[in-house]
């Protein structure tokens, strides 16, 4: 009796899928699940809270002209909004409940009107030649609305990722809208490692910086076009104030 011819795709396929299992860290016999995919006690809620306070100060200090006004209202109602967090849910991100997401993705919603409103100011007053008639004034309020974008996106991309810090601690969800190096090369990385804030704002500065994914991939459409945004805002700010710079040097 004849064997049964083999079909060459099937082992294309199953190549394919154990390429898949990799990439999302799918176990296989004698495997440990990764950090990422399994629950976890969750990441310190301090590194966070440290940034948002940044992003308050850099709110602060920037040239009135280009804040928000009232000036004090919105890094006002961070504040308050990060302290009801930080009370809530103050050492370990693991708690999951609505109201706590509701207040997390509020904190986000409200630094970025403030930092999309300075961004616009600074963007119409270099086009129209009200801002940046002082050279030194003008980098340090360009950087200061610079690096608060950063932090925001870097918020952001740390609140929806997975459904977020408390979600990936109770791993709701296996399939990441962001691809950390960590995640293909598990064998390179420690058996308790997870993407936590500074692996965001890593992934935001270096998003603002080269205007492109460098290390980490976004792999849902909402994480692209988040990305995609960023770099646009960046590099239209970064060209506005060379230009000026250089007509005012000129």
């Amino acid at each position: 009796m004849s064997e049964a011819p083999v079909d060459p795709s099937h082992g294309l396929i199953r190549a394919q899928l154990s390429r898949v299992e990799r990439l999302i860290g799918a176990p296989r016999e004698g495997d440990h699940l990764p950090a990422w995919l399994r629950k976890t006690r969750g990441e310190h809620r301090i590194t966070v809270a440290l940034a948002i306070i940044a992003l308050i100060v850099l709110q602060l200090v920037i040239k009135s002209d280009l804040a928000f006004e009232p000036r004090y209202l919105l890094p006002g109602l961070e504040l308050a909004l990060l302290i009801v967090i930080s009370i809530a849910s103050p050492v370990r991100i693991t708690r999951e409940s609505m109201f706590l997401r509701f207040l997390g993705l509020a904190l986000v919603l409200v630094a970025s009107v403030a930092t999309l409103y300075s961004a616009w100011r600074l963007a119409s007053g270099l086009v129209e030649g009200t801002v940046g008639k002082d050279p030194v004034a003008l980098l340090l309020n360009a950087a200061a609305v610079w690096f608060t974008i950063v932090i925001v996106a870097a918020l952001w991309y740390w609140e929806i990722d997975r459904g977020g810090p408390a979600a990936r601690a109770n791993a709701r969800d296996p399939y990441p809208d962001f691809l950390f190096p960590q995640m293909t090369a598990p064998e390179l990385a420690k058996p308790d490692w997870e993407p936590t804030f500074l692996d965001y704002l890593y992934l935001s500065f270096t998003n603002t910086t080269a205007f492109s994914p460098t290390d980490v991939m976004p792999l849902s459409r909402w994480a692209k076009l988040a990305m995609t945004i960023q770099s646009a805002s960046s590099l239209l700010l970064v060209a506005l104030v060379i230009a000026r710079a250089v007509n005012t040097l000129g």
